[in-house]
């Protein structure tokens, strides 16, 4: 069949043109499929757009943002790269969802009650120069060394070479202090988030100091950013509580374990001293304004690998790749 009008309108029938689908695709990562993205289109441009094509456009483009991130160069070029690069990476849950299939030769069941929630982690990492409000970000719903091939695209992106310094800021968490040193070995250090480390503190403070507890924290924040550590450490050890005692009702046991076991990561004077941040705040804001904005509206729940899609979408945005990924696309 002739069709005159889509031929020169560059449509077809019962499909969306580029500039729609942009369109579809734009509102579809802000809100919700089914009443925030199709209520924006009926409002900007008087069409109705199912929720269910509204969903298969925005995540068929998460899915090809996705294709081309993992694709961008996974190590570290030689050259000499900018002096130092500061790094982070945190996880967040994310609702999802897993529906069994139904099974050819059983008879059907209410789809309904095939469902089963739960939580995943996403996982958020990000990279940038010290000063620059624009930084690198990467996400994904995968395993800690996509996390870690991440930080490297991520990096490289950034400005880093063979001679870059990496500065990494964290939580502490064993996956992250693991993959700064399997992906940047000597290049980088490490610390753990100076503001985290400080609640275990303040834990054993209510133990330790009780009435006193403000004067006493601000006197060991200070030993901590002066690298003494080992003082705060002595100061606790004749109130850890016995062997017998739950760690729940042990702040002290627990504050100094914490300690020894990442006294390596404890070197806040050198940090400061460099102007270097001792708090991972930033990469904790991008959880909200990257992933959970989106992923955790009310009433979400995600399939794992279309949760993965529009983080790649989420990220492309974050990154200012928009207008590349779409000039690639016409």
């Amino acid at each position: 069949m002739i069709r005159p009008f889509s031929e020169s309108a560059e449509v077809e029938c019962r499909s969306c043109s580029l500039p729609l689908q942009r369109t579809i695709t734009d509102f579809g990562a802000d809100d919700s499929f089914g009443r925030g993205a199709t209520a924006k289109l009926k409002e900007h441009y008087g069409i109705e757009v199912p929720a269910t094509v509204i969903r298969a456009v925005t995540e068929k483009h998460g899915e090809a943002m996705l294709q081309l991130q993992q694709q961008e160069p996974g190590e570290l070029p030689d050259r000499p790269g900018v002096a130092v690069l500061i790094a982070e990476a945190d996880g967040c849950m994310i609702p999802v969802v897993e529906i069994v299939e139904p099974v050819a030769a059983e008879p059907p069941v209410d789809r309904r009650k095939c469902r089963k929630v739960d939580w995943k982690e996403g996982r958020l990492s990000l990279v940038h120069e010290p000063g620059s409000v624009t930084p690198i970000f990467g996400a994904t719903m995968g395993t800690v060394d996509e996390v870690g091939e991440q930080l490297v695209r991520s990096a490289i992106r950034a400005g880093a070479g063979s001679q870059t310094r990496i500065h990494g800021v964290g939580d502490g968490a064993a996956w992250i202090t693991n993959q700064m040193d399997l992906r940047f070995g000597t290049q980088a250090t490490y610390l753990v988030d100076f503001f985290h480390l400080c609640e275990y503190i303040s834990a054993a403070a209510e133990v330790v100091a009780g009435k006193d507890k403000e004067s006493w924290m601000e006197e060991k924040k200070g030993w901590l950013k002066d690298n003494r550590w080992p003082d705060v450490l002595k100061s606790l050890q004749a109130h850890v509580e016995g062997e017998k005692v739950l760690d729940k009702d042990a702040p002290v046991r627990v504050c100094c374990r914490y300690i020894a076991n990442h006294c390596n990561f404890l070197d806040y004077k050198s940090a400061l001293a460099a102007g270097l941040p001792i708090g991972s705040g930033e990469v904790e804001s991008g959880h909200r304004h990257v992933i959970q904005i989106r992923l955790k509206i009310a009433g979400a729940w995600w399939k794992v690998a279309n949760a993965a899609k529009m983080l790649a979408l989420r990220v492309t945005r974050a990154n200012g790749d928009w207008e590349k990924y779409w000039a690639k696309a016409a």
